[in-house]
This record gives structure tokens, sequence and C-alpha cells, in this order.
């Protein structure tokens, strides 16, 4: 519920990996972020320091991130924050910023991009979408209430 929530505008870093886990299709890559900035003594724009986050998506999101992210594509990073910290034996402690993405696309004010639906898989049962009719009741809840000594629902009325 309190968790950080991120954007982050960067390039993909390293080729996706795709892996089938027990728990799903899962994906990570890295996505480097530069800030930019106006340097005034050289009249020009300069880089900054670079931040480097490793992406982590699942289910449908990494299918089709692994197979639409090439490594230099500018893409645009949404999800949960996550810093971690690891100390080893007779190593020096690292830490990493990870993003949990809840979504994940290319950044259009720096190129174009083709959207294809993804595939669903196939269903074996189609649910019933149809609109209900709002104006009378349902056969058999009309019948359940007659059962019960209940009288149906009448309209309300506008006045």
């Amino acid at each position: 519920m309190n968790e950080t929530m991120v954007c982050v505008v960067g390039n993909v870093a390293t080729r996706p990996v795709y892996r089938e886990t027990a728990s799903g299709p899962a994906a990570r890559f890295r996505v480097a972020v530069t800030s930019r900035y106006w340097d005034r003594e050289k009249s020009a724009w300069a880089d900054g320091h670079t931040n480097f986050f490793t992406v982590w998506a699942n289910r449908q999101l990494a299918t089709n991130a692994a197979a639409s992210l090439s490594v230099g594509e500018p893409v645009i990073v949404q999800g949960r924050l996550k810093v971690r910290t690891e100390t080893r034996e007779g190593q020096q402690g690292w830490m990493s910023a990870d993003i949990d993405a809840v979504a994940i696309g290319h950044d259009l004010a720096r190129g174009t991009t083709a959207f294809r639906r993804a595939q669903r898989p196939e269903q074996t049962a189609v649910p019933d979408r149809s609109e209900p009719d709002w104006d009378s009741a349902p056969a058999d809840t009309t019948a359940a209430n007659e059962g019960a000594g209940q009288k149906p629902p009448r309209p309300a009325m506008v006045t």
C-alpha cells in the first residue's frame, strides 16, 4: 500500500532475459537513465550522472517486453521501486535499485513504434458479455422471489 511508485525515462541497456517460471513468465533487463543539463560555460547540453535500474516484468508484460525491446531503444518504465542491499562474507557490500514494472513502453518523443495487440490464449468457454436487460428482472430472480413469498421489485418512478 505504501509503495514508492516511479516513472523513469531512459534507454534499454541490456538485452531482456526471458524465463518461464513456476509462477508464470518473467523477464528482466537494465535501463540506463542519464540526466542532462545546460552547461552555461560551454553553451551546450551536457550529460550528468547515469543511473542503472534492473527492471523486472511478470506475466504478459514479461512476454511482450522480451518480444518488443532491444538494446539502445528509448523506453519509459513505471513501477514499484525496490532498493536492495547485500553484504557477502569477505566482500564489500553493494546496493541495487530494482523496478517491479507495471507498464513499459517506447518513448515516442524520441521515435516511432508500431503497436500490435498480443494474441490471447484460446479459451474453452466464452463468457456471456451481453448487456443485461435493466428494464426487467431476470427470470430466475422472479421465480425465487415468488417462491419466498416476496413481491418482485417494481421500477422506481421519476416525477
